[in-house]
């Protein structure tokens, strides 16, 4: 027998009860899920507090596993067996030239940091040309806790008892490690107690009920700890690389995308309990009919994450397995553990609006005003906001790649200062030499050659270790200069017939770029194309998955565009290198997530414009707490991480507002029939 009751203006038909997700969540079967959950978030706890033991940073600055560069610091490290110890660089300066009192501030240091060198010897200081500034540079001794409580010592020896006006500052590769420990010491908790304030806040703007936000929260908080327990497994057994921002972002992408398929199943459950009785009916009918649009989300966006594994760039690479999981995680708990809270706790959650059977509510008068207004005339809907949207674009062309090193961090921190410094008063490759690596025997020509080298400042000499040379080569211009590349490549090239490899920190970042143009060039198109072949496989058709492939490169273009603005005024227009492309993958994997929904729910309902009214305010809401979890990293220190928050989190509201709201359904409804070819969907 079937019933039909009136819900937002539209005519339901009750349909057969669905065993199959009925078994998940019965009257017994929903306790036997929640005791599985409880287990595993309890398993999980302590192993989700470990993952920042098995962190490997290095991955962040290092160059890429393909490039020269990279296979010079190998050869370096094989041959010298301290070649990887942190670098203390102590530099003093005084304006007007350096006093008596100076020098023996600095030989007293001198004399006191042999403890933390290896090889007790810290050679003599070395004078600017000025008279303006002295230099201490030593590689540390002992293992990592060593070396870290070693710079700390030294650090606070430069703060502690010099001549009044002189000015100091520890640099080196220590320095710059012991300041990103620093500014990211206790961050990571920091990070997820404003992304759950975000998301708290928000769902109870969104529920506008006192109790009903927790329950979705306390199940995205549990989908994070497991996510980040099997993470920490997998880094510590299976030899997977995680790093400072693939942990970050998979925080982020839990708490987002989890809130966002909650928001989507209560509000399918909410629909269902005025047409049921029965809570646990009500709970399998939802879960029948939003499964498959938070599945096709899930696995739109893993796939597209998954596609990062053939990046080139390390950091990019070690963050697509990651995420995925963490989507894996949050999909998997918002499908199983939240269906079962809400069904134990019943009704009573959605006080004081609580859903009763044969309630009537009338649709968004907003979204139905939407609706109208996109279905009187399409046609100039989608072309106008398409021309609109292509305006913003061109704000992109503003934007720059390229991070200089004193724009890493978003305060000057004690490295940066060092950095400044030393290129006030020295050559400004100072800091920061080209090593030459070159057999033993060629070392005297590979040395002639790079004297030769313009831009080149100064050649030292030859350090030999069994059958390798080390050669150090002084540049002209700052490491990350565009001019210290190209000396770089004029290197490489005058010491090529040596068989010399040219490594260092400039020639990592000109490999790094190499390395980035390669994956936007292999990555950008593979990504699209698995995006494409998902939307064809879910929506039954050719042309539709097309144009919304176009809409969602437009719309990140866009993004690219209105974000420049903002990241002008904040002062970071110079994006750092992954961005680009890390901030392609989750606009186009998360904004197609936001027309799957709406898209299925058109092939449900059969008609756009009623599928715009019906999913218009919890794909809206969905889009905000995505937008204000991204907008969370913001709160770290580091630049890359602001431009990362910035970019996505415009994206998402334009592609919510916007590209959703007005682009596609307009494109939908002037294409008609055509939108579903081959399909025979009207």
């Amino acid at each position: 027998m079937t019933t039909r009751l009136e819900s937002s203006g539209a005519t339901h038909t009750a349909e057969p009860d669905p065993p199959g997700w009925r078994r998940l969540v019965g009257p017994r079967s929903k306790f036997l899920v929640l005791v599985f959950w409880l287990v595993l978030a309890g398993v999980a706890a302590p192993l989700a507090i470990s993952l920042t033991t098995v962190q490997d940073n290095d991955s962040l600055t290092s160059a890429p596993h393909s490039s020269e560069a990279y296979r010079a610091q190998q050869r370096v490290e094989q041959a010298f067996p301290n070649a990887d110890a942190l670098v203390a660089v102590a530099v003093y300066a005084r304006d007007g030239g350096l006093t008596d009192a100076d020098r023996a501030a600095v030989e007293a240091d001198r004399a006191s940091f042999v403890r933390y060198a290896i090889d007790r010897t810290v050679p003599p200081a070395a004078p600017s040309e000025d008279g303006q500034a002295l230099l201490l540079s030593f590689p540390l001794r002992g293992d990592s806790d060593e070396q870290s409580d070693a710079t700390s010592d030294i650090r606070d020896a430069l703060d502690a008892g010099k001549p009044a006006g002189l000015d100091t500052a520890l640099t080196g590769s220590a320095g710059a490690d012991s300041d990103i420990f620093d500014a990211f010491d206790g961050m990571d908790v920091m990070l997820v107690l404003v992304t759950a304030g975000v998301v708290a806040i928000l769902l109870l703007v969104t529920y506008r009920s006192p109790v009903l936000w927790l329950i979705p929260l306390l199940t995205v908080a549990v989908a994070s700890q497991v996510a980040s327990a099997v993470v920490y497994l997998l880094a510590e057994n299976a030899g997977l690389s995680v790093d400072l921002q693939a942990q970050n972002v998979l925080t982020i992408l839990v708490f987002g995308a989890g809130t966002d398929y909650a928001l989507l199943l209560i509000s399918r459950y909410r629909e269902e309990l005025r047409r049921h009785e029965d809570r646990h009916r009500a709970m399998a009918v939802a879960l029948r009919r939003s499964f498959p649009a938070i599945l096709a989300s899930a696995g739109t966006v893993s796939l597209a994450l998954l596609c990062l594994v053939f990046a080139d760039l390390n950091g990019t690479r070690s963050l697509g397995p990651v995420a995925a999981l963490g989507i894996g995680a949050a999909f998997v708990a918002m499908v199983t553990l939240l269906p079962a809270l809400l069904v134990v706790c019943g009704r009573w959650l959605f006080w004081p609006f609580v859903p009763r059977v044969g309630d009537t509510t009338g649709d968004s008068r907003v979204w139905s005003a939407v609706a109208r207004f996109v279905g009187r005339r399409p046609a100039r809907v989608w072309v106008s906001t398409a021309v609109v949207l292509a305006g913003i674009a061109v704000g992109a062309s503003t934007l720059s790649l390229g991070i200089p090193a004193d724009e890493t961090f978003t305060d000057e921190v004690g490295s940066v200062t060092g950095q400044r410094l030393v290129a006030e008063h020295y050559p400004a490759g100072t800091s920061a030499p080209a090593d030459i690596v070159v057999d033993a025997g060629r070392a005297p020509d590979a040395a002639a050659a790079a004297r030769g080298v313009e831009g080149v400042t100064a050649v030292g000499a030859p350090q030999v270790s069994g059958d390798t040379a080390l050669i150090s080569a002084t540049l002209t211009d700052p490491p990350d200069s565009r001019a210290a590349q190209d000396t770089i490549e004029r290197l490489r090239d005058a010491v090529d017939g040596t068989g010399a490899l040219v490594g260092g920190q400039t020639a990592g970042q000109l490999d790094t770029e190499r390395a980035t143009d390669r994956d936007h060039r292999l990555l950008m198109p593979l990504i699209l194309g698995v995006v494409f072949v998902i939307l064809v496989v879910l929506l039954r058709a050719l042309v539709a998955p097309l144009l919304l492939i176009l809409s969602v490169v437009l719309s990140y273009a866009a993004a690219l565009g209105a974000a420049a603005g903002v990241l002008h005024l904040l002062g970071y227009p110079r994006l750092e290198y992954s961005i680009v492309l890390t901030t392609f993958l989750f606009l186009v994997a998360l904004g197609v997530d936001y027309t799957i929904f709406l898209m299925t729910r058109a092939r449900e309902e059969r008609s756009v414009p009623r599928a715009l009214v019906s999913t218009g305010t919890v794909i809206t809401s969905a889009g905000v707490v995505l937008a204000a979890t991204f907008s969370a990293l913001c709160v770290l220190p580091l630049t890359p991480s602001l431009q990362l928050g910035v970019i996505v989190a415009v994206g998402v509201l334009i592609d919510t507002f916007v590209v959703r709201s007005l682009l596609v359904p307009a494109l939908a409804l002037h294409t008609g029939r055509r939108f579903w070819w081959p399909s025979r969907h009207a």
